[in-house]
């Protein structure tokens, strides 16, 4: 320990620059943790994109072995899906062939291959616990080896160790005080006091605080308030007195960052927000590391760890009394290398082993089903091209799906695919509105400002009423708050909100509509402009609108990502989509995750209104894109909720263009049946013989007590690029996302690469947040709704003292108690190309070649001559 203690304060003192080198290392160490927005702007993260430089199963390991979470699916979803048939026998039997083809094992094969079978086919070992006699023999047969265990253990916490020591208090203590402190600083609109000093940093507002916070003893308080002025010397002060190795300090970095990842990953997401609070995160760690240190003060020093460098035999030895059917009498005639060799194998095919055996067995029948379907349509679909009369522009969310293919069934129509902010990097302003939001993926930062617009004496009345109607909610919180007058308020409100829950609760389709129209005839919005023009802004704002060349590049790299740059149909539909629901935290969740969260449709009506200018036009039209007099470019919403189109900005139309849109207005609301007797259907607790869905859709969408008013984007398994011809006659289920592209026109690859790298690390994001909701919910979802308590005006906690939850409810991925309903499968990602195309896309993108072959994605290509290829 004392080594330890010269090299921290080597390292504090003799180094002119720690500061910097300890932020490295938080830096570092956040990477186990993923940076968590507000929830009204809700975004799906990878959880795991920090330590994608491992391998899936080398951060699964991790994880358990830290935190004891599991990222593989349970047994319990594993069996499910193989008695719904989708999982294929033959599957997993390759994956073990192959994990013992690269084993070194001194026993027979034939033996090795029963065993492992059994453990895979078989539930977890029920056998009774063996008799410690025999036992004991058998640790005398093996005594004069020792096995060792492969795996560095790893470090925990201070707070960690004394609960493994039977102290579970400390621990809880210690994340009881962080969640407490975390919400007074963090909160954004239900305190109604704020916390004093918030400007000044988490560190020190909580530092002059602390010594009046009454749930800690007075010595606790004292040593708290004697600490550093400084984050960063608080933290190395902590590190030092707790004698934590150098060599250990990232790793007990990251322990700490896992105990609350949703609360650390608010701070890390507002360290990225603003230069002001970069170094939020080191804050975080510098209040909870001395919390920690004030807290075990009484228990230093701690026990020695004993490192076991032995397995426990037991489990090892019930599994081939189990599984490999050898009483304990069998293995006792073994001589000591026999019985080590079976029991290194047992050893080596644990639990996460097997459980990955399984997913990839699930994941590669899901592969072969989709392989199937596309090349034996692929195959069936050479027909004669007919006029296309209308080309419609979806994002690629996999809920466009099934719509898509109802309305090409419907007409001469054709629809294309791209990530919903269409390549538009703007955050957007509502007309009337001083505050903007990003309209854009989270990965990316905002490059211009468009505001909606409208004449000054239109304006002026619409803000007049609109802040009427805004007044009557500020009047009743500023009452909720107040004393005096929260006494009076159920008397003054009671009557009115008791109305509006009888109709809300018992008719609530009815309700929602007639709210929605008494609003919509008050507010009396008038027609609207966007600012595409470039403004004059002050330099450290965002550029309003754009200049010439600028709209002319983003309409250009729309149309290319959308592969239209030729046979332009009379009328081009850009079509954004959101989502419609009632009383709902997770709202922004099932709007896009190309917008960050947000309607895509104002992304949309800028692309649409850009395309149809003159001067873009002819500047496209000298590079060879050029688009007919004739063609018009309109503009429209999905809402997922309703499956239906509304139109957001129809200008003028040519004749052709006008034929068009009055075949859609036609068909429109037939295809919004059909999705919808398809979707509904797949809803928990729905009559199977539902007479009229569309009707069951409004009412999902505006009853205030409904869990589940879609399923959002649950069941997504791949990600398709290519020309739509290739899945036009499939039925994918809403499981794929569909982006356009035709390689033909890609020949140096750049198309491709912005692909993977926009779209296709969207997509991962989603995959991986809903996967990691279903496989553990308790550490990555956010539990029931119904038990939910929105917090800080942020996010979300179970009741009032739990971590801020960062993933996906129960409902958005649970079909039942029991059941599952999103299938836990790693994306899939399918690209329509020459292989040499693909190859060169894992030659050139180091990233995307460490996605593939660490297995945090799948990939497969389909050549011109439809074979599949694996990559994986």
């Amino acid at each position: 320990m004392s080594n330890s203690l010269t090299l921290a304060h080597s390292f504090t003192v003799e180094n002119e620059s720690y500061p910097q080198n300890l932020n490295d290392l938080v830096e570092s160490s956040s990477k186990v943790i993923a940076p968590l927005g507000p929830i009204t702007t809700f975004a799906a993260r990878h959880p795991w994109e920090g330590m994608e430089r491992e391998s899936f199963e080398e951060v699964a390991r991790r994880l358990k072995a830290v935190i004891d979470v599991d990222i593989f699916p349970n047994e319990s979803v594993l069996w499910s899906a193989r008695n719904r048939g989708e999982i294929h026998q033959e599957f997993l039997e390759m994956g073990l062939q192959k994990w013992l083809d690269a084993q070194s094992l001194n026993l027979p094969r034939d033996i090795a291959e029963r065993f492992c079978r059994a453990a895979l086919l078989k539930k977890q070992i029920p056998s009774k616990p063996l008799e410690a006699s025999e036992l004991k023999r058998l640790g005398k047969k093996i005594g004069h080896f020792k096995f060792q265990i492969i795996e560095k253990q790893a470090v925990k916490t201070f707070s960690q160790r004394l609960e493994l020591l039977g102290d579970e208090r400390i621990s809880k203590d210690l994340n009881r005080h962080m969640i407490k402190w975390c919400k007074l600083f963090l909160d954004e609109s239900q305190a109604v006091w704020s916390m004093p000093n918030r400007e000044d940093g988490f560190y020190n507002a909580w530092r002059r605080l602390i010594k009046y916070d009454p749930d800690l003893k007075a010595t606790v308080r004292e040593q708290l308030n004697d600490g550093p002025e400084k984050a960063e010397d608080a933290l190395m002060k902590a590190l030092l007195e707790m004698e934590i190795p150098f060599s250990e300090i990232q790793e007990y970095l990251e322990a700490h960052l896992l105990a609350l990842p949703g609360w650390a990953g608010m701070m890390l997401w507002r360290s990225q927000q603003s230069s002001r609070e970069n170094l939020l995160l080191q804050e975080y760690l510098a209040v909870r590391i001395s919390m920690e240190c004030a807290l075990i003060k009484p228990y230093l020093p701690l026990p020695e760890q004993k490192i076991e460098d032995k397995v426990f035999l037991e489990p090892l030895i019930a599994a081939w009394v189990q599984w490999g059917e050898m009483p304990i009498s069998l293995l006792s005639q073994l001589s000591s290398s026999e019985l080590k060799a079976y029991l290194t194998l047992a050893y080596r095919f644990d639990q996460v082993i097997r459980q990955r055996l399984w997913l990839e067995a699930w994941e590669k029948t899901y592969e072969e089903k989709l392989m199937k379907m596309i090349t034996s349509k692929q195959l069936a679909s050479e027909k004669k091209a007919k006029p296309i009369l209308a080309q419609f522009a979806f994002c690629i969310d996999v809920r466009s799906e099934p719509f898509r293919r109802k309305l090409e069934q419907e007409g001469p129509f054709e629809t294309l695919g791209a990530a919903g902010f269409f390549g538009l990097p703007i955050e957007t302003a509502n007309l009337g509105s001083e505050h903007s939001h990003n309209s854009l993926p989270v990965m990316f930062k905002p490059q211009f400002k468009v505001k909606e617009t409208s004449s000054e004496v239109d304006l002026e009345h619409y803000q007049q009423r609109n802040h009427a109607a805004h007044s009557l909610g500020t009047a009743f919180k500023t009452m909720k708050h107040n004393l005096p007058s929260s006494l009076l308020l159920p008397e003054i409100s009671g009557p009115w909100l008791g109305l509006q829950t009888l109709a809300r609760s018992f008719i609530p389709r009815s309700a929602g509509s007639a709210f929605r129209k008494i609003r919509k005839t008050w507010l009396r919005k008038p027609s609207t402009q966007l600012s595409l023009e470039r403004e004059h802004t002050l330099e450290a704002e965002l550029p309003v609108g754009f200049t010439d060349e600028e709209k002319v590049y983003y309409v250009r790299q729309a149309l290319k990502m959308l592969g239209l740059t030729s046979y332009f149909a009379p009328l081009v539909v850009i079509c954004g989509h959101g989502s419609h629901s009632t009383n709902n935290p997770f709202s922004s969740s099932l709007d896009c995750g190309a917008c960050g969260g947000a309607s895509s449709g104002i992304n949309a009506r800028v692309l649409a209104s850009m395309c149809n200018l003159p001067s873009v036009r002819q500047s496209l039209a000298m590079e060879g894109i050029s688009i007919p007099e004739d063609t018009v470019f309109a503009a429209a919403e999905h809402i997922t909720t309703l499956d239906e189109l509304k139109w957001l900005y129809v200008p003028d139309l040519t004749n052709s263009a006008k034929e068009a849109f009055d075949q859609i207005e036609a068909i429109l609301l037939k295809v919004s049946e059909k999705a919808n007797a398809e979707r509904i259907p797949q809803l928990p607790n729905i009559n199977l013989n539902c007479k009229n869905p569309k009707a069951e859709a409004e009412r999902f969408a505006e009853d205030w007590s409904e869990v589940r008013p879609e399923w959002g984007l649950a069941r997504n398994a791949a990600f398709i690029i290519g020309e739509r011809n290739l899945t036009r006659d499939c039925n994918l289920n809403g499981r794929a996302f569909l982006q356009n592209y035709k390689w033909q026109n890609d020949k140096n690859g750049d198309l491709l690469t912005a692909i993977i790298d926009g779209p296709g690390t969207v997509c991962q994001w989603i995959n991986l947040q809903y996967y990691a909701s279903t496989v553990a919910p308790h550490y990555y979802g956010s539990g029931n709704k119904a038990t939910q308590t929105v917090t800080a005006g942020i996010g979300v906690m179970q009741g009032n003292a739990s971590d801020l939850l960062s993933g996906l409810p129960w409902q958005s991925v649970m079909q039942s108690d029991l059941e599952v309903y999103h299938a836990p499968l790693r994306l899939l990602m399918v690209i329509q190309a020459p292989r040499e195309y693909v190859q060169r896309a894992l030659n050139q993108n180091q990233a995307f070649h460490q996605k593939v072959k660490n297995g945090w994605i799948r990939l497969a290509s389909i050549d011109p001559e439809g074979n599949w290829k694996n990559w994986s």
